[in-house]
């Protein structure tokens, strides 16, 4: 990781696709990710080129396997989960998980039989600290 670089910058929507595809796969080399990669699928070039900011950000690193490299997810998929929740009800929900609860809700994203559980979730939680 270069110096003065923060490991955990946002991701784009193209390195978000392919950190899904090294936390789903494992590690992986360019032309499986480009293989895998929905469609329209990018030139091979431009994978590689994503996957080099990756580890430049610090989300990613190698292992020299032969002339090629293989690449592994070095952030963990659910730190990038906190973050990107924590980031949408921030920009979009005036930083209130109530009101981004309560728009799953009108919406109808979310059930009352689910809301019932996440409530039991909570207070089985907090009977146990």
């Amino acid at each position: 990781m270069k110096a003065g670089r923060k490991p955990q910058q946002a991701l784009t929507d193209k390195e978000r696709v392919l950190m899904q595809m090294l936390w789903e796969n494992g590690p992986m080399f360019v032309r499986e990710m480009v293989d895998i990669y929905p469609e329209p699928k990018p030139h091979f070039n431009t994978v590689s080129t994503i996957i080099r900011i990756l580890e430049e950000k610090g989300h990613v690193s190698h292992e020299v396997i032969g002339t090629s490299h293989r690449y592994y997810a070095v952030s963990r998929k659910e730190d990038f989960r906190k973050r990107s929740l924590a980031q949408v009800v921030s920009d979009y929900f005036n930083n209130s998980y109530k009101n981004a609860v309560s728009a799953l809700v009108e919406e109808e994203k979310i059930s009352v039989d689910e809301l019932k559980e996440i409530i039991d979730i909570i207070e089985s939680k907090n009977t146990k600290s």
